[in-house]
């Protein structure tokens, strides 16, 4: 127990902030698989699908992200096919896109909220009105998405999970290419980056006539949006597919990943979100999804104390066993200097309130003739 409280000056209080990374890999086999699709954990409102990375019910699963689509009520899609039958769920990916357009993109001027822009100049541009929307777990993205490290392979062509098409590569690598230099700040979730399938894409980023840029990454949010028509240009079997509601293509396999029983042969993302429930077009990404990489950002933040021990402090302890028979114990003659020995630092409010205390790895043998600055950090 301290004979005497110290008062800490401004000097000797510093915060700090650190930034910790961690990679994170999520193979596909993973997402599409392995289990069996056991990790994969539908709802009945059927707005958005989980994956997992082991099987859902048991107590070793980790939600790692969720999957959902969605397209804007200014999309062509939201008035092809108007009826519940050829347009299961058409109100909910409406409202999906509508609702992440809300939370990521805000408001134009007349209150009206604004579709996904390709390259981040929210005041024109391409628009991006069919997306599909990838929202990383907490878990996995920490604080959020470390800049520049994002990187996603989807196969866009040929048969699920097969990266060729006829000797053609359809497996498409996406990044966020030079993201830590020009990375968007005009979103009320924080700071974006453009995604895109090449640096060379990356290179014509300035030119606002491009549609270069595929989707966006927000990195406080964890949430990627891709634009649906990445899938709107693949081949199979060499036969071009049309990207338009009900063209005669590849049967009743949709390329995109799944069955849709739909007349006319449906073979395209169009089908897949005008004639599919979303829980399907989540199938058909997972499917097609090789990996994703990226590293997360845990921002640790820190008060340094120094206490500092002089000279002519801390030489005595009111401890009860300090003293025997009013001797000090730690004496062995009277002329002896005081010694004590310190084994605790307790940090206490200014009335004397016991807030925290930092233990040495062992005691510290304090005389008159030692002085000791004790660093004591503090973090949250």
């Amino acid at each position: 127990m301290a004979s005497t409280f110290k008062t800490l000056l401004n000097n000797d209080v510093v915060s700090t902030r650190s930034m910790l990374h961690e990679a994170i890999p999520v193979t596909g086999t993973i997402v599409s698989g392995t289990y069996a699709d056991n990790n994969i954990k539908n709802f009945t409102h059927g707005m958005f699908q989980q994956v997992y990375d082991y099987p859902y019910l048991s107590s070793s699963a980790n939600h790692i992200f969720d999957i959902t689509v969605g397209f804007s009520a200014n999309s062509t899609y939201s008035a092809s096919a108007p009826t519940t039958v050829l347009n299961p769920q058409q109100a909910k990916k409406i409202n999906i896109y509508t609702e992440m357009a809300q939370i990521l993109t805000g408001y134009d001027v007349s209150g009206s909220v604004r579709d996904f822009d390709r390259d981040g100049d929210l005041s024109g541009g391409n628009k991006m009105t069919e997306c599909i929307f990838i929202n990383l777990a907490r878990l996995l993205s920490k604080d959020e998405v470390k800049k520049g490290s994002f990187s996603m392979t989807v196969v866009t062509g040929g048969s699920v999970q097969l990266s060729t098409d006829n000797g053609v590569s359809t497996a498409l690598t996406i990044q966020d290419y030079d993201a830590l230099n020009s990375y968007k700040v005009n979103s009320p979730a924080g700071e974006y980056g453009l995604l895109y399938t090449s640096s060379a894409d990356r290179s014509i980023a300035d030119d606002k006539t491009s549609t270069s840029p595929v989707g966006h990454i927000y990195y406080q949010a964890g949430i990627v949006v891709l634009t649906a028509s990445i899938f709107g240009k693949a081949t199979m079997s060499g036969s071009g597919i049309p990207d338009v509601h009900g063209a005669a293509g590849i049967g009743t396999s949709n390329y995109f990943g799944q069955i849709v029983p739909l007349p006319g042969g449906i073979g395209t993302i169009a089908a897949a979100l005008t004639g599919s429930a979303i829980s399907s077009s989540c199938d058909g990404l997972r499917n097609r999804l090789q990996n994703i990489s990226f590293n997360n950002t845990t921002e640790l933040n820190s008060t340094i104390y120094f206490c500092r021990a002089n000279n002519s402090e801390f030489n005595y302890s009111a401890n009860p066993t300090y003293l025997s028979a009013s001797k000090m114990v730690v004496k062995n003659n009277t002329s002896d200097t005081s010694v004590s020995y310190i084994t605790t630092i307790g940090m206490y409010s200014s009335d004397n309130e016991l807030l925290a205390t930092a233990k040495l790895s062992e005691p510290l043998k304090k005389t008159a003739d030692d002085e000791f600055t004790l660093r004591v950090r503090l973090d949250y």
